[in-house]
């Protein structure tokens, strides 16, 4: 598994080298300076080029981009333009809303996910198979912003039963069940089209794998269906899906970005819309390359996972 890993080290590191010279440049082509931004706009000219060499933006563009990595390896992520903050603090407080949103819809679209898959795969009622499969389908289809405010319609403003946006100012174990409230929207939303795709793979592994000689042999041996799926089916299914889950983890940390925008849910999401907003590229820069190394991150631990449920990958590491 070692070995594993440090064969792929250099690929990793390499993937985030580029992704640190493009967003770097990217950022520089859009409009806007933040020196202006910084010093107000009624600043005279000699204020914004005294703000602009506090901010270090009066160095050449390579010579801003080596600072930066430079101080990435040493720890310092710098402070932000805007908010005069040091970064790592404003993400530390950013992260902690990011990923309790994100580990709930994780479990969600796991859950919700699973069942609709083996449902689609094992189920002969063809009714409830069809309901599941208009659901799954309608779950892909929607994007999150437009479930996002369908589900704040149906039960912040019809039904009322739970809060439109933020969250539990108390924090969440100083009453859980209240927080619960604030989180189950957010996250229901954020998990639904990650929910549909674990359920559409699931469902083609499963039917693959119920063709499979091992698994008739155990029908004819009287093995019930129940037991035949959960002890055979099921755990044969699970290794591409996995894989397929990681990256729709990976995808669900981009698109809280969107949910916690509907949703008035602090986050890094929130952090970095408003670092987009202010021109303020240290801020954005960290919060884009720490999004690409968490994904890199993901899908190691993912072919991690897939190799440990799987003998056939193991022996190759």
């Amino acid at each position: 598994m070692w070995s594993y890993l440090l064969r792929r080290a250099p690929s990793a590191l390499l993937v985030l080298l580029i992704s640190s010279v493009v967003i770097f440049f990217v950022l520089r082509l859009a409009p806007g300076d933040p020196a202006v931004l910084v010093a107000g706009p009624d600043a005279s000219a000699e204020t914004i080029e005294a703000v602009r060499r506090q901010l270090g933006l009066d160095q050449g563009i390579v010579s801003q981009y080596l600072t930066w990595i430079s101080g990435l390896l040493t720890g310092d992520l710098g402070r932000s333009y805007v908010l005069g903050a040091p970064i790592a603090q404003l993400i530390a407080t950013g992260a902690a809303g990011t990923l309790t949103l994100t580990a709930a819809a994780c479990v969600i679209a796991a859950v919700a996910g699973g069942a609709a898959g083996v449902i689609l795969a094992t189920t002969g009622n063809r009714w409830l198979r069809s309901v599941v499969d208009a659901l799954t389908s309608l779950a892909f289809a929607v994007p999150t912003y437009v479930s996002g405010v369908l589900l704040v319609l149906v039960f912040a403003v019809t039904l009322r039963i739970l809060p439109a946006s933020g969250q539990y100012p108390g924090g969440f174990w100083s009453a859980p069940d209240l927080a619960l409230q604030y989180l189950l929207m957010p996250a229901i939303c954020l998990a639904l089209p990650a929910a549909a795709v674990v359920a559409r793979f699931l469902a083609a592994a499963m039917r693959s794998t119920l063709d499979e000689d091992f698994i008739q042999t155990g029908v004819a041996k009287g093995l019930s269906k129940r037991r035949n799926t959960m002890r055979h089916v099921l755990p044969n299914s699970l290794p591409p899906v996995v894989t397929v889950f990681g990256i729709q983890v990976g995808q669900m940390l981009g698109g809280a970005i969107v949910v916690e925008a509907i949703f008035a849910w602090p986050g890094v999401g929130q952090l970095l819309l408003q670092g987009v907003l202010n021109r303020d590229y240290l801020l954005v820069q960290d919060l884009l390359l720490l999004a690409v190394t968490v994904f890199v991150v993901i899908q190691l631990l993912t072919d991690i996972v897939h190799a440990l449920i799987d003998p056939r990958i193991r022996e190759t590491l």
